[in-house]
């Protein structure tokens, strides 16, 4: 069986979150899978990503990476529904793409799909004019959708926007979870790469940390006004510092920079760097309004840091009982939560424990094993 993997989102040098999870499937289904040919698609004018070099060790692995101009073969995707992306390839029996994207595939090519959530839908307010109309009018997320042989959601809540939203049928939907690299581990305090990350990024010794985009939908404006509130309110609690860590949106830049003390935007984190910056922290917090899984928490959680969560969307299917869960729309909910953790040494001890056994459950390894599975069953579908 020959499986086409659309894999443009890797061509960026500093992927995002679904870059991450693009990478983590392709690396464990080419390392599990040697019965299916993999054709791998890319395209991208200037090429300077290194994520492509280490399929040379797969024989059962071809790359076709192309450097046409993005828009301009966007606009021909979109406009003339072609070129097919199977075709390009040289011919596939699945194309599978691991985000939404401008997609087209032959009627004798069955499609397989990757959504992480319904947040520009579910939140239209938190994207700027220009991602609405790109998600509305170009790339038309529900077309895809309906287009798909099956989709492959990333948890639950995801699979019930799909159904409430766009009127999918459950059965046409997959559930598969993220899962957490083991790199993403508790690592010793003497370990002098901590001292070199902590110079690198200009950490301070105690800190609160949240990573991720620092973009509305994330909720940074509660995030600092509940930290202010701590300052206020705890001599001992206001030596630590909230550490925002992530590209910074130009609706959030303002509220930042008006933070002169104690709060610190620290930009993108290399991949290779995240585990110890974890490590580092002394609490994670994440109390946005929308995820479509939430994968920072369980990598908080892998790296012994105590996690404190929103109460919403797919949040609380993924942390468990193992994070303290907060109503977003309450600031004073994540002062407290924030204060009780960090002033309680036997909550702080019996979260950093749950989070461990949580992370646990999930792996990049199993992830791939269900989406190879799905990929695999097209052939009988």
């Amino acid at each position: 069986m020959k499986i086409g993997f659309d894999a443009r989102c890797l061509e960026e040098e500093k992927i995002s979150g679904v870059g991450e999870y693009a990478l983590e499937i392709l690396r464990h289904l080419l390392e599990n899978d040697s019965a299916n040919q993999y054709v791998i698609f890319s395209n991208s004018y200037k090429q300077k990503s290194g994520n492509f070099d280490f399929f040379d060790k797969y024989p059962n692995v071809e790359l076709k990476r192309f450097r046409f101009p993005n828009k301009l073969l966007n606009f021909c995707l979109w406009y003339f529904g072609r070129p097919k992306l199977d075709k390009m390839t040289g011919g596939c029996d699945v194309f599978f793409a691991p985000n939404i994207n401008f997609l087209t595939a032959s009627k004798n090519c069955r499609l397989v799909t990757t959504f992480h959530d319904l947040s520009f839908e579910r939140f239209p307010e938190f994207f700027t004019r220009k991602t609405r109309l790109w998600h509305f009018f170009f790339v038309n997320p529900r077309r895809i959708a309906k287009l798909s042989s099956s989709i492959i959601a990333v948890s639950e809540s995801t699979k019930r926007d799909l159904e409430e939203i766009y009127g999918i049928d459950a059965e046409k939907i997959k559930v598969v979870p993220h899962g957490v690299s083991s790199d993403f581990r508790v690592i010793d305090r003497n370990n002098p790469k901590l001292l070199g990350i902590q110079k690198k990024y200009d950490l301070p010794h105690k800190f609160v940390l949240y990573l991720g985009n620092v973009e509305p939908r994330k909720n940074i404006h509660s995030i600092i006004k509940a930290f202010k509130s701590i300052e206020k309110r705890s001599k001992k609690l206001g030596k630590y510092n909230l550490v925002l860590a992530g590209n910074v949106s130009p609706l959030c830049r303002g509220e930042i920079e008006r933070e002169k003390e104690n709060v610190r935007a620290i930009g993108y984190i290399d991949r290779e760097d995240k585990p110890f910056v974890f490590n580092l922290a002394s609490l994670f917090i994440y109390p946005s309004f929308f995820e479509g899984f939430g994968l920072p928490i369980l990598e908080a959680m892998a790296c012994g840091t105590p996690v404190i969560a929103s109460n919403n969307s797919s949040i609380p299917e993924v942390a468990g009982s193992a994070a303290i869960f907060v109503d977003p729309n309450r600031p004073d909910e994540l002062r407290e939560a924030m204060t009780a953790v960090l002033s309680d040494e036997k909550l702080y001890d019996k979260m950093k424990d749950r989070g461990l056994k949580r992370a646990e459950k999930f792996s990049w390894k199993k992830s791939a094993e269900k989406t190879q599975e799905i990929l695999t069953n097209q052939r009988t579908n």
